[in-house]
């Protein structure tokens, strides 16, 4: 099967440090590659992989300074992309609502992964552009009343030979929380967790630039460097290191975690999560098993004695039968294959929604 990957070009795939998605296109890409596909990536040109590369940046637009309008670039690779698109026998998109308008234009099927969330402004382009098929990336990712042409829902995998197993946790115990240090990803609330439960905190992520006031106002007044310390934005080798030599990882979040792969980072580690119950948290962990599900800040602190008795191995386990790359590309290609018999029984047509609607009738 010829199948163009696009990905986003703010970060390298696979990325650098920190980058969900970007990580989940490369394990993905090269994977397809191994199982004989033709594939062709769209991605920054410093991007490392075993497809066919295209570029219209030599690298990450994040890294680059003097980049100031990082659409301009985008566009300019959907052009590309659907001016070529019979060379594919099918376009897989991780970039979102950017690639939708394209997409009625050409025979070519799209198949769209949503790796974000749906806000007031974007879900109108998704509602126009309904009948593009689309896969989640958990159930709790949808939004039935947008009405969306869902094919599949996909779980993210991971390369777990990347993850030790570590049997044991570090001596003296610690907690980890690894994430961008946002409102939503809730590490104020990892360190009250921590405080309360007497324990050392462990912290790693990025800090973006629309939450460095957040940090400075909120954050840095509670790291005193000992039972509270930031390591900074660490290395994959020091974010398994981190996870794995953790008595429990914190995932208490604020908002609708599409996914949260930190979770499955942790438990491939051995390493059980707790985590608040929205978003995708009670379809990745196995509550009792693999971590706790819980609603408030109270039950995480009640949980960490109880997630420490946790047996490793069952996190282990959990992940490599349920979060693997190899279930992940089964899922994909599944789901490739139902696109194109479905575009097969149908006329390709551009979708008309209500917001083209002619008022004047």
């Amino acid at each position: 099967m010829r199948i163009a990957q696009i990905a986003p070009l703010w970060e390298r795939v696979p990325p650098f440090r920190y980058g969900g998605v970007e990580l989940i296109v490369s394990l993905l890409t090269d994977e397809l590659v191994r199982r004989g596909h033709q594939v062709t990536l769209f991605a920054s040109g410093d991007s490392i992989t075993e497809a066919r590369l295209k570029s219209v940046h030599l690298q990450a637009l994040r890294l680059d300074e003097t980049v100031k309008e990082p659409v301009i670039y985008e566009q300019m690779m959907l052009s590309q992309i659907y001016q070529r698109a019979d060379q594919f026998d099918i376009i897989h998109s991780h970039v979102g609502y950017t690639v939708l308008p394209y997409c009625g234009f050409v025979k070519t099927p799209t198949v769209h992964t949503t790796h974000g969330i749906f806000t007031p402004d974007n879900e109108k382009i998704f509602r126009y552009f309904a009948e593009q098929p689309y896969i989640s990336i958990t159930d709790a990712q949808r939004e039935p009343r947008l009405g969306l042409n869902y094919v599949h829902t996909v779980y993210n995998g991971i390369d777990t030979t990347a993850y030790t197993f570590q049997k044991k946790p570090n001596q003296p115990s610690y907690l980890a929380f690894v994430g961008r240090l946002s409102p939503e990803k809730g590490p104020e609330e990892a360190i009250n967790i921590a405080r309360a439960v007497g324990l050392p905190l462990k912290m790693a992520g990025k800090i973006d630039t629309v939450d460095q006031d957040y940090y400075n106002e909120k954050l840095k007044p509670l790291i005193d460097g000992e039972q509270i310390q930031y390591l900074g934005e660490v290395s994959h080798e020091e974010k398994v290191q981190l996870l794995g030599g953790a008595a429990v990882t914190l995932f208490p979040i604020n908002w609708r975690e599409p996914f949260g792969l930190v979770m499955i980072e942790s438990m491939a580690t051995g390493t059980p999560v707790i985590g608040m119950a929205l978003g995708s948290v009670p379809e990745v962990i196995a509550h009792g098993k693999t971590g706790f599900v819980c609603e408030t800040l109270e039950q995480m602190i009640a949980a960490v004695p109880e997630a420490v008795k946790l047996d490793r191995q069952t996190c282990r386990d959990y992940v490599l039968s349920r979060f693997s790359v190899k279930t992940m590309v089964d899922q994909y290609e599944w789901a490739y294959q139902k696109v194109l018999e479905r575009r097969a029984f149908s006329r390709p047509k551009v979708v008309f929604g209500p917001y083209l609607a002619d008022e004047s009738a």
